[in-house]
Formats: C-alpha cells, structure tokens, sequence
C-alpha cells in the first residue's frame, strides 16, 4: 500500500478535528503519514492525537526556521516529502491557507490539484477518485488527478472521524527552505474587532 501524507491542521500543537477527517480518508487510500510542522516541544501531543487516527507514520519538521513567514516554506517542505516518499496522494485541510499551500506545492511537483473535495474513495488502481460540490451544490462532479502525485484539499465534514490505533513510527525530517520561500514575512498580526453588527 502506498503512503498517503496528510499535513496536520494544528493551533499551536493542538491538532483541529479536519486532520482527523482526513486521516480516516487517508485509510481507504493506504497507509496515512502525517505531516506536522510545528514547535519540536509540542511534537509529542500531536503524535499521539494522530495515533489514535490511524496514522502509521509522523514526519515532525521543526518550524523553528520558517516559524513567521507565510505558506511558501510549507509547500517547500512537502515537495521534499513527496520526493522523499513517493505518496499515493497528500491531503490537506480546504482552508485559505491550506488551499493555497496544495497550489504551490502543485506547481513544485508538477501534479494534479483537486480543490475543495467533499468525499475521496480509491480508484481503479489509477489514484483517487473525489467528489466536488459545483455551481452552488446545483451538481456534484467527480474527477482525478491525471499527472504526477494527486494533491487534495478536502473540506471539513466531508467524513466521519474513526478512532484506530496507528504505529505513529515517528521521523524527523530535516528541510532545506530557500531564500525566496522566505521573502514574505508576517510582521504583525492582532485578533480580529468585534463590532456590533450580526
């Protein structure tokens, strides 16, 4: 079975309910890997909350290097991955950030991207089939990924979460970023006002 790479969806080591959805998707596909880059400390927290997903294998990348810049260094780090690992597929959460990290990484490994994805089930032996949603859910579609490592943001809700036991072998992965992943730099950020408007 091949391996699956699902990159962690976390607040500050704690691991959000979609990386436990797509792990379970993951299952059906092969052998789910999680992907967690992060703060080296909190590693330990997230390995055993995707064990009990299911995950076989935990790739820990260290942000301590990237911690403050914005999605460039992350694509980077899972086109090594994808190099390194050959998956069948990588999954990440449909958010702002992560779709934008799956159409970086798309363009670096000159794969397929599937956007937005309500469900993933095998294929034919040819990669995996997803499910979309169109035309404000006036039709639903279903496509693959023909060209290189299918890349797949997969909404929220799109499965049920199922508890199983994984190996969570754990493998530091050591990434080189470049210089121009780093040319966009968070300089401040400050929670969102609240106004009186609904």
């Amino acid at each position: 079975m091949s391996e699956i790479l699902v990159l962690v969806d976390h607040v500050d080591g704690a691991v959000r309910k979609p990386t436990h959805e797509l792990l379970t998707i993951a299952r059906r596909l092969g052998e789910p890997s999680a992907v967690f880059i992060g703060a080296a400390g909190k590693a330990d927290g997230v390995v055993e909350a995707v064990k009990r997903y299911g995950a076989e294998k935990v790739y820990v990348v260290d942000d301590a290097e990237i911690k403050g810049y914005l999605v460039a260094p992350k694509a980077e780090v899972l086109a090594q991955l994808v190099e390194k690992a050959t998956p069948g597929a990588v999954l990440i959460s449909s958010s702002g950030e992560g779709k934008e990290i799956a159409g970086r990484l798309a363009i670096k490994t000159g794969s397929g991207l599937i956007t937005d994805a309500t469900d993933v089930q095998p294929g034919d032996g040819q990669g995996p089939v997803t499910t979309q949603s169109v035309f404000a859910g006036s039709y639903t579609v279903q496509a693959k990924v023909t060209r290189g490592t299918p890349i797949i943001t997969v909404k929220p809700n799109a499965a049920t979460p199922e508890e199983v036991e994984g190996a969570a072998a754990t493998e530091e992965f050591a990434a080189s970023i470049s210089e121009s992943a780093r040319k966009a730099k968070i300089v401040a950020s400050q929670p969102r006002k609240a106004s009186g408007r609904p």
